[in-house]
C-alpha cells in the first residue's frame, strides 16, 4: 500500500525539475506523464497536488485493496473507528443499515452530510462507516458532478 509520506517525498522532486512522480506512484499514469512533460502542469498542478495527495493515496489504496481482495490491508486505526461509533446511540450494524436505506432512496448514492441528516449519527461516525464500507468494496467513492461533494455510490442498490 502507498504511503502519504512517500507521495510527499516524490512531490518534492519538482525541485529537481521532475514533476509528477507522485502521480505515477499513485497510479495516475496519464496525468503523471502530463506533469512530467510540463513541469507539474507549469507548477500550478504540482502546487494543487500538495493538497490532493492524501485523497490520491487513499483512492489508490482502496483500488489496490479491491484488486487484491484485502480491504483491510491498511489504516487499521481508522478501521477500528468504523466498528466503534463514538457518540452515536446506534450500533455499527444499525448505522450501516440506515445508511444503505438512505442511499437506496437517493438512487444508490449518499454523502456524509445526507447520511448525518438521515441517521442522526454524528459526522465522524457516518464518515468512518461509509469509508469502511468503501474499503470493504461495498461502495465506490465518487464526486458529485454538480457540487463536487464526495459521494458514496452503492452499485448494487
Amino acid at each position: 500500500m502507498n504511503s502519504k509520506g512517500t507521495s510527499y517525498l516524490l512531490w518534492l522532486s519538482i525541485f529537481l525539475g521532475i514533476g509528477g512522480l507522485h502521480r505515477f506512484y499513485n497510479g495516475k499514469m496519464i496525468s503523471g506523464f502530463l506533469w512530467l512533460l510540463t513541469g507539474g502542469f507549469f507548477g500550478i498542478g504540482q502546487l494543487i497536488d500538495l493538497f490532493l495527495i492524501p485523497e490520491m493515496v487513499d483512492e489508490h489504496n482502496i483500488k489496490t485493496s479491491r484488486r487484491l481482495g484485502s480491504a483491510y490491508a491498511y489504516d487499521q486505526p481508522a478501521i477500528a473507528r468504523v466498528y466503534q461509533p463514538s457518540s452515536s446511540k446506534l450500533t455499527v450494524e444499525q448505522l450501516r443499515m440506515k445508511l444503505l436505506k438512505a442511499a437506496q432512496v437517493r438512487g444508490g448514492k449518499i454523502s456524509v452530510t445526507q447520511g448525518v441528516a438521515d441517521t442522526g449519527a454524528d459526522f465522524a461516525d457516518v464518515e468512518a462507516t461509509l469509508l469502511g464500507m468503501a474499503k470493504k468494496g461495498h461502495a465506490d467513492i465518487q464526486n458529485d458532478s454538480k457540487t463536487g461533494a464526495v459521494m458514496y455510490a452503492f452499485p448494487e442498490l
